[in-house]
């Protein structure tokens, strides 16, 4: 398509089309650097112009005019030394246009780059709207699909006037570009957490990744990583932008062919969503993009209205009224332990490549506690979350409360809403103590479980390394607790909440048992550290990560399990659990969000309290026992044991 570029004479030139020869009185420095300038910018222009239509052959009169300007600007100088700034102005001007004149000079270069940065902004915007936000359906098939957003897109930018045009092109790019990040966010957080990216509540979980890279990889990685992520997002969003304003150029150089391309490419579209067609199993026609925000935009009024439904749900409890003297009468006098370990799901139980290990380990500890005159009966709850966010498990088997993101949880924690292990303290008969390993600093959940004192990472003594992320191992934190606690005499029973944090990914170093009698401060753990595996070798290998989960889901067990052999007497009561399944790499993207539950007594009488819940006998629940919802945990456990319902007025 032939292009017509208008000139007009310069207001320095001739009606005959000779230079204009000033008068010697105005042949100043100054002068010949705006007369630079002015050229500059005339060269660059027809240099672009050049370009664009193709036309090379007018490459050699652009050079010239290059030369020409460079001569100027060698000459201009030559008058004085206080010329020198007006000198190195003019040169630096010649340079820039001699730099940006190289299209004129290489032509063929040109025409490659451009339409190799074309293609790729093309792929990019392409790539954008059709990247699905799983790391399963990250798949190439997924690409070869016709997205409604661009052709929409293409006749919006051919009916707009250039400004707006540019502006639309722009601000598309960006909310691209935002749509590409989140969708990666999603991506991480179904293989960490089992559940898409919430944009609302989640980005605080960021800063908690952050640390945990910290641990487990060291600061400077951690650092490393968050300046990486902070350029790629700020690149992805420019990018985007600079990509889609490309593109709506390309589209108006001719706008004859774009717009019979985009009334083809729509019907094309059409016939192929009316008829279903697909290529490669995947259907031709795609709105993921459209759909992507149509859900994003779901999620974000979805929670907005949750927030105010789970307030009313927080105020209602069948126990909120019920005097202490009608709390859990049938365990008055008994030291009650709750207890959870960190990512103890049904997977270390059932998974093929998991489960042997931690099967014999379970077997072996029932009869080990069984030989010292305890009982088990065990079965399944489903955790409120996946893969991490522990405290959400915690607080929902605590409070009897679904609590399965952020906005919930600090809800309920600002509520007077009873908590299981505060009914205890509500009867006035008990010592209530926390032993938190993983709390590295100010805890203001200590209220809301109603627990007299918490014991953080820094307050039990402990000299020797962390574990990746776990502060110290579970037996030396089940030691102190012995040491601080439990084994003091006193003239309450004492109700405990305990913490262990061993089997928390990424499950590298994983300590190993020693002597009850050795623990001293835990400097011995030392050696066991420096000669355990490096998290970055499990972390990139899934088989592994699999097996060290595994011994770390052992570990913790019997450690549990041999201080409570240790330890325990007829009126001890433990129950743990799990607070949620490992992340999706480990369990499976199909695994459930089952974790095992245990009580365990020397009193007959404790367990004969939940006959009726048909529990499987010993530590390790059967396929079939029980499934209840981690949050009827609290009301069934009160209930079984004596507690009267006086439900609380809004």
């Amino acid at each position: 398509m032939p292009v017509f570029t208008r000139f007009r004479r310069p207001p320095d030139t001739a009606a005959d089309g000779t230079a204009a020869v000033p008068p010697a009185s105005e042949e100043t420095p100054e002068g010949a650097a705006e007369a630079v300038l002015e050229r500059a910018v005339t060269d660059t222009a027809a240099s672009d112009t050049a370009v664009t239509a193709e036309a090379a052959p007018e490459s050699a009169v652009a050079d010239k005019a290059t030369s020409d300007t460079a001569d100027t600007a060698e000459a201009a100088p030559g008058a004085s030394e206080g010329d020198a700034p007006t000198t190195a102005k003019a040169r630096l001007i010649t340079r820039l246009a001699h730099w940006r004149s190289w299209r004129t000079r290489h032509p063929t270069a040109a025409r490659v780059l451009y339409w190799t940065i074309t293609a790729l902004a093309a792929v990019l915007v392409l790539g954008a709207m059709l990247m699905p936000n799983t790391v399963a359906t990250l798949q190439p098939n997924r690409f070869t699909r016709l997205p409604a957003e661009a052709i929409i897109g293409a006749a919006a930018m051919l009916a707009l006037p250039r400004r707006p045009r540019m502006i639309l092109a722009a601000f598309s790019g960006a909310v691209l570009g935002a749509l590409t990040i989140v969708n990666f966010l999603d991506m991480g957080f179904r293989e960490y957490l089992g559940r898409s990216f919430n944009l609302i509540l989640d980005w605080s979980l960021l800063d908690d990744a952050q640390s945990y890279v910290a641990d487990s990889m060291g600061r400077t990685t951690a650092v490393a990583a968050a300046v990486g992520a902070v350029v790629l997002v700020v690149l992805t969003l420019v990018l985007m932008a600079l990509a889609t304003v490309r593109l709506s150029n390309l589209l108006v150089r001719d706008t004859r062919t774009a717009t019979r391309a985009t009334l083809i490419a729509g019907t094309v579209w059409i016939t192929c969503s009316t008829l279903g067609l697909q290529f490669n199993g995947m259907p031709i026609a795609s709105d993921r993009a459209a759909g992507a925000l149509k859900t994003q935009a779901w999620r974000v009024k979805t929670t907005l209205r949750d927030e105010a439904a789970f307030q009313k749900e927080a105020k209602a409890d069948q126990f909120g009224d019920t005097p202490g003297d009608q709390l859990v009468p049938d365990l008055r006098g008994k030291d009650m332990i709750f207890t959870f370990i960190e990512s103890y799901g049904r997977s270390a139980i059932e998974d093929p490549g998991i489960a042997p290990g931690v099967d014999r380990t379970l077997d072996r500890s029932t009869a080990a506690l069984k030989k010292a005159g305890f009982r088990a009966k065990s079965g399944w709850l489903t955790s409120a979350t996946y893969g991490g966010s522990s405290w959400l498990g915690h607080s929902t088997t605590m409070s009897g409360l679904w609590i399965d993101n952020q906005q919930r949880y600090r809800t309920v924690m600002s509520s007077d809403h009873l908590s299981l292990t505060k009914a205890f303290k509500k009867t006035g008969a008990w010592d209530t103590v926390g032993v938190m390993p993983g709390v590295q600093k100010g805890w203001p959940e200590q209220s809301f479980y109603g627990l007299d004192k918490v014991y953080n990472a820094f307050q039990m003594g402990y000299k020797g390394p962390k574990f990746s992320w776990s502060t110290m191992p579970d037996q030396y934190t089940l030691e102190a607790f012995q040491r601080l606690e439990h084994g003091k005499k006193r003239d309450k029973p004492l109700m405990s909440e305990i913490i262990l944090t061993s089997s928390h990914q990424p499950w590298s170093p994983i300590p190993k048992m020693v002597g009850w009698d050795q623990l001293g401060d835990g400097s011995l753990f030392g050696p066991i550290q420096k000669a355990g595996t490096h998290p970055s070798d499990i972390i990139t290998d899934s088989t592994r990560s699999k097996q060290e989960y595994g011994k770390s889901v052992q570990y913790s067990v019997t450690s549990l399990t041999q201080w409570l052999e240790r330890y325990g007497n007829d009126d001890t009561v433990l129950v743990f659990l799990g607070d949620h399944q490992p992340i999706a790499r480990v369990s499976g993207n199909h695994a459930s969000r089952d974790v095992p539950v245990s009580i365990v007594a020397k009193d007959p009488k404790v367990l004969d309290k939940i006959a009726g819940w048909n529990w499987s006998e010993g530590l390790r629940p059967a396929k079939n026992a029980p499934v209840w919802k981690m949050s009827s945990f609290r009301d069934r456990f009160l209930t079984a044991y004596g507690s009267t319902p006086h439900p609380s007025k809004d």
